[in-house]
């Protein structure tokens, strides 16, 4: 097949895909092998939910309704762009055989929209809004691969993994921030095995490239200078379309601290951000200043060291989605601690207190999907009192595989399998134990 994200070649027939597709699926569950009919992107899905521990009998978990539902998705950056999805995909939503769903980048349905008897169907597998739709949670799926490798797929019948959802066919297509290409979710339709062709895939993508196309005339245009500085240890500045340096760790650490002090700071106290106590000669401050004035230009100015231009960095969009009560923005837009390999004073404190503000949001807030992602990454993964605190936000029938994970920390930890809380070592991430 030329392009693998399409479900059935031209000419195939979607009755004897759909029996060799089966076989392979069942051969799969009951062996472990994969035949030459699976396509590779399906067969690596297929290997990813399985890793997750996904039964194949199961339906999605509903973890938002009500209130609550309602409260998220008119807050979620998509419902900008919901009009559009329904102006381009209405006649398809209410042709009485497709639905058009959008998700979070959690894999949460936030809308799904159709005629009332196609809904009626969809809700036996809960295919309904509030839904968790991750590939670790319901397996191979349009909008949950689509997710997972970032880019627009077809599920077709059996290469869905969980059998419930195996009558229908999807297409998919993940959505990003024009700005910063965050994920943001993804649009799907849904409906029987006729969406296998290649004007669903085409339709979709043509849609989600026309919601990032709304999105980005809907937001001012970003600032000249952007500062790269999480989950790297040596900043990368961007200073215009293209153009972008890469800077050593000392100079990283001084544009990092100017950025974070727009007014300046005195070269003493530079020094003071930079050394901490430590007696250095004020010649060595000033000659990393003269180096990275001549990387910057005028950019860098003295008397006191300040940046004459706005330098934005990726720490900065962070504490403004927390500032702004957007979570999920905050936690999509953190790519690990502040140069985490930094031990200057300065750096040291921003570093703490944007990750504590964050985790302390995350195990506040108590969402099952924010503090999935957060467990998941490397600098959360270690994070005992987030583990306890998604144990308790999953429904009963999702914590198993969390929960294991959850004793397995506590034994490491030197506590009982059922202590009821942590103490304050084990609480901290693994970035934190690593800097103190």
């Amino acid at each position: 097949m030329l392009n693998p994200w399409l479900a059935l070649e031209a000419g195939a027939d979607p009755a004897e895909r759909t029996g060799a597709v089966r076989r392979a699926h069942e051969a799969f569950l009951t062996e472990g092998a994969i035949g030459a009919s699976v396509r590779d992107v399906i067969a690596d899905s297929w290997r990813r939910s399985a890793r997750a521990s996904v039964e194949p009998d199961s339906v999605a978990l509903v973890e938002l309704d009500g209130a609550e539902l309602t409260e998220y998705r008119e807050a979620h950056p998509l419902a900008r762009v919901m009009p559009l999805f329904r102006e381009l995909l209405g006649a398809i939503a209410e042709d009485g055989a497709h639905l058009l769903s959008v998700c979070d980048e959690h894999g949460r349905m936030l809308w799904v929209e159709g005629h009332p008897q196609v809904r009626r169907r969809a809700e036996a597998m809960n295919f309904v809004p509030g839904a968790r739709w991750a590939e670790p949670y319901i397996g191979t799926n349009a909008p949950g691969t689509a997710l997972a490798v970032d880019h627009a797929v077809q599920i077709f019948a059996a290469e869905h993994y969980c059998r419930p959802v195996q009558p229908w066919t999807c297409a998919a297509a993940p959505i990003h921030d024009p700005r910063t290409r965050r994920l943001l979710g993804a649009v799907d339709i849904t409906g029987g095995d006729h969406l296998a062709s290649p004007h669903s895939l085409a339709l979709v993508q043509a849609t989600a490239r026309a919601a990032e196309a709304h999105l980005a005339s809907l937001v001012p245009a970003a600032a000249t200078c952007l500062l790269a500085v999480l989950g790297r240890d040596e900043a990368l500045l961007h200073t215009g379309p293209g153009a972008a340096l890469r800077l050593g760790r000392r100079h990283s650490e001084i544009l990092l601290l100017l950025a974070a002090h727009p007014d300046g700071l005195t070269g003493n106290r530079l020094a003071l951000e930079l050394y901490g106590e430590r007696d250095v000669n004020p010649v060595t401050l000033r000659a990393e200043l003269s180096r990275l004035r001549r990387l910057l230009g005028p950019l860098l100015a003295s008397r006191p060291y300040r940046l004459t231009a706005r330098v934005r960095t990726d720490h900065d969009t962070v504490a403004d989605a927390l500032d702004a009560g957007d979570l999920p923005a905050a936690l999509a837009a953190y790519r690990g601690p502040l140069l985490p390999m930094s031990e200057a004073p300065g750096v040291v404190r921003l570093r703490r207190l944007l990750e504590d503000r964050l985790r302390q949001a995350l195990l506040a807030r108590r969402d099952p999907a924010l503090l999935d992602a957060w467990v998941r990454t490397p600098w959360g993964e270690d994070d005992l009192q987030a583990w306890e605190a998604l144990v308790g936000a999953l429904p009963p029938g999702a914590r198993a595989v969390p929960a294991a994970r959850l004793r397995a920390l506590r034994s490491a930890w030197g506590l009982a399998p059922d202590a009821p809380g942590a103490p304050a070592a084990p609480g901290a991430t693994s970035a934190q134990r690593a800097v103190t």
